[in-house]
C-alpha cells in the first residue's frame, strides 16, 4: 500500500470522464485546481466532475484550490506565441495590449516602481531572461539576454527585487470565496512570504463563517523560506513549490532547501507536498528520464507527503501514464526503507504534550508488537496527522464521522481514511471503527492493531488513549512456536487414536500431547495446537523441524474447540481466531 499521496492538476487534458475515472482507480489521492488559468464556471465543471466520479466509485479524493497569488504574468500574444531572439530589445508596457517579439504588456502595473537599471526579468521559469535597461511610469524597455518562445500567460519572476503588490488580489480574494462556496478540502495559497499572508486567508474563511478549509503555503520564494518556522505556526502543510524557488532562488540551493522544508514541516506535524517538473518530459514522451525518476524517489526519501503533477495530467499527452509511473517510483522508493531504523534515529526534541506523547508510544508500540496497522479514530484528522509524522511501517487507519475531514486525511503520509458513522460510547466506536477497517478489507481476523483517540469522544485536540486490539474473534491463546501463519479446519481430537480414525491431509490438529505414534500425522498437518506447554514439548519440536505453525500451551485446546471450524492459527502472535483470513507473509 502506497504511503506517499498523489496530487494530478486538473485541465484540458483531463477533461474526458474517463481518464479522471483511470486517474483515480490508478492512485489519485487528490484533484488540484490551478486558478493561475480558466474561469470559475471551467472548473466548477470539472469539480463536479471529481464529486460525482469519486461517489461512484467510493473514493475519497479531495479537492485543491491553487490560488494565482501575487504573481507577474505576460497578457495575451498574438498568436498565441512569439520568439524572442538575443540582444534585441523587448519592451513590456503596464497597459494591457497584444504583445509580440518586440513587446508585451504585464498583469502588474506596479513593477516600474520596485525595479532600478539592470534589474534582471524572467519569464517561464527563468528560461527567457531580460535585463532591464530603461523604464517609465508606464514601460520598461530590456534587452533580451536569453531568447525562447514566449506565450499567453506565462508567469514573470524579478529575483532579488521586493515586490510592493499585496499579497492577496481581488481575484484571490474572489477564488477563495468560490472555493468555500463550491466545497473545497484546501486551499494552496501562492508565494507565502510569512505568516500574515496565511491569516489574511484565514480572515476570509471566517468572515465566510468557514472552519474546515485547510491551507497549504506555498514557498517559492526566499521570504518565504526565512520564515518557514513561523509559517509552520499558523499553516496546515506547506508545498515546495520549485518551479517559481528555482527561478527566485539559486538552482544549486533548491536540493537542500527542499530537504530542509520537508523535514521541518514532517516534524511539524504538517503535511508537505513535492511539486513542480517531477515528470516534466512525460507532457510529450510515455516515459520520464532516469533524473526526473530519480527526483521522484528523492523526495520520497526525504520524507515528502506528496508528489504532485502539474501541466503533466492537466496538458501533457500521457496524463494516465504519468500517475501510474509516478506511483510506481513512489512504491519501490517506499519499499528501499527501514522505517523503523528511522524512526528510532530522530533527534528532534518534541514539545512536551499528551498528543506527542501518545503518538510516539502508539508508533513504538506498533513497531515492537509487528502491528498490522494503527487505527486512529479522529474528529478533525488531527490523530492521524501527529501520528503521520513519526512515518510508522504499518498503515494508518483514519477513521471519521466526518467524510471532508476523510479527504483531507487522504493527503496525510501513510494514512486511509474510512467514514465511520457517530458513536457516544468509546468501546462501540471503536468496535465499529475495526469493522469497518476489515470491511474496508485493510485488516483481517487475528490481526493486532494499535487504536489511539482521544477521550472524551468528539473533541479535537485530546488524543489521549491507546489501546492494542486484536481484530476478530480470539478463541484461545497459547505460546507460538515458529513464525508462521495457517488457515484451514480444525480437527480436535481427544487422544492419538481419534487423531488416526479423523484426521484429513491439510487440517489443523488439535490434541492435548502428541508423541511419534502420530508423526505421520503430524507432517500432513497444516498447524498443531496441543495443550502441554514448553518449548521442548513433543509438538514444539516437530513444529520447528517440519518449519509448521505451533501452539502449545492452549489451555482445555481440546474442550473449547470444535472440528470443522474453519480458523487462523497464528504463531506469531500464539492466538487462534475464528475468521478465515488469506495467509500473510512470513515474519
Amino acid at each position: 500500500m502506497r504511503k506517499t499521496k498523489i496530487i494530478c492538476t486538473l485541465g484540458p487534458s483531463t477533461d474526458d470522464e474517463n481518464i479522471v475515472r483511470q486517474m483515480m482507480r490508478a492512485g489519485m489521492n487528490v484533484a488540484r485546481f490551478n486558478f493561475s488559468h480558466q474561469t470559475h464556471a471551467e472548473h466548477k465543471a470539472r469539480y463536479d466532475m471529481v464529486v460525482k466520479l469519486r461517489e461512484e466509485l467510493g473514493l475519497p479524493i479531495a479537492t485543491l484550490l491553487d490560488t494565482k497569488g501575487p504573481e507577474i504574468r505576460l497578457h495575451k500574444i498574438k498568436n498565441g506565441k512569439a520568439v524572442l531572439k538575443a540582444g534585441e530589445k523587448f519592451v513590456l508596457y503596464t497597459d494591457e495590449i497584444i504583445g509580440d517579439e518586440t513587446k508585451a504588456s504585464i498583469t502588474y502595473k506596479n513593477l516600474p516602481q520596485d525595479i532600478k537599471a539592470g534589474t534582471r526579468i524572467l519569464i517561464d521559469d527563468g528560461l527567457i531572461e531580460l535585463r532591464v535597461k530603461s523604464f517609465t511610469s508606464s514601460e520598461i524597455v530590456t534587452e533580451v539576454v536569453n531568447g525562447g518562445v514566449i506565450s499567453n500567460s506565462k508567469g514573470i519572476n524579478v529575483p532579488g527585487v521586493y515586490l510592493s503588490m499585496p499579497f492577496l488580489s481581488k481575484k484571490d480574494e474572489e477564488d477563495i470565496v468560490f472555493g468555500i462556496e463550491t466545497g473545497f478540502d484546501f486551499i494552496a495559497a501562492s508565494f507565502v512570504r510569512c505568516a500574515q499572508d496565511i491569516l489574511d486567508i484565514r480572515a476570509i474563511l471566517n468572515r465566510h463563517n468557514c472552519h474546515s478549509i485547510k491551507i497549504i503555503a506555498k514557498i517559492e520564494n526566499i521570504d518565504g523560506v526565512n520564515n518557514i518556522d513561523e509559517i509552520l505556526r499558523v499553516t496546515d502543510g506547506v508545498m515546495v513549490a520549485r518551479g517559481d524557488m528555482g527561478v527566485e532562488i539559486p538552482l544549486e540551493e533548491i536540493p537542500v532547501l527542499q530537504k530542509m522544508l520537508i523535514k521541518k514541516a514532517y516534524n511539524a506535524g504538517k503535511q508537505v507536498i513535492t511539486a513542480t517538473q517531477m515528470l516534466d518530459s512525460m507532457m510529450k514522451n510515455p516515459r520520464p528520464t532516469r533524473a526526473e525518476s530519480t527526483d521522484v524517489a528523492n523526495a520520497i526519501y526525504d520524507g515528502t507527503s506528496a508528489i504532485m503533477l502539474s501541466g503533466e495530467t492537466a496538458a501533457g499527452a500521457y496524463p494516465v501514464e504519468s500517475l501510474i509511473t509516478m506511483a510506481k517510483i513512489a512504491e519501490r522508493a517506499e519499499n528501499d526503507i527501514d522505517y523503523i531504523k528511522r524512526f528510532n534515529s530522530r533527534d528532534i526534541m518534541e514539545a512536551p504534550n499528551v498528543t506527542n506523547a501518545i503518538s510516539h508510544a502508539t508508533v513504538t508500540t506498533a513497531h515492537d508488537l509487528g502491528a498490522t496497522a494503527i487505527i486512529t479514530v479522529t474528529k478533525t484528522g488531527q490523530t492521524a496527522r501527529m501520528i503521520s509524522k513519526y512515518r510508522p511501517l504499518c498503515p494508518i487507519i483514519g477513521c471519521s464521522t466526518n467524510m471532508q475531514v476523510c479527504r483531507q486525511m487522504n493527503l496525510s503520509w501513510g494514512v486511509t481514511p474510512i467514514s465511520v458513522e457517530e458513536k457516544t460510547i468509546t468501546d462501540e466506536l471503536f468496535d465499529h471503527s475495526v469493522d469497518m477497517a476489515v470491511k474496508a478489507g485493510l485488516v483481517s481476523s487475528g490481526d493486532l492493531v494499535v487504536i489511539t483517540a482521544g477521550v472524551p469522544l468528539g473533541i479535537s485536540g485530546t488524543t489521549n488513549l491507546l489501546k492494542v486490539h486484536v481484530v476478530g474473534d480470539v478463541l484461545l491463546s497459547g505460546s507460538g512456536v515458529t513464525h508462521h501463519v495457517a488457515c484451514g479446519n480444525l480437527c480436535v481430537c481427544r487422544d492419538e487414536e481419534e487423531a488416526k480414525r479423523n484426521f484429513k491431509h491439510g487440517d489443523i490438529l488439535v490434541i492435548p500431547r502428541t508423541s511419534n505414534e502420530i508423526l505421520d500425522i503430524m507432517k500432513q498437518a497444516s498447524g498443531i495446537i496441543t495443550e502441554i506447554d514448553g518449548l521442548n514439548s513433543h509438538a514444539a519440536i516437530v513444529g520447528l523441524a517440519l518449519d509448521i505453525p505451533v501452539i502449545v500451551g492452549a489451555e482445555n485446546a481440546s474442550l473449547r474447540l470444535k472440528s470443522g471450524t474453519t480458523v487462523t492459527l497464528d504463531a506469531v502472535r500464539g492466538i487462534v481466531c475464528s475468521d478465515k483470513v488469506a495467509l500473510k507473509k512470513e515474519q
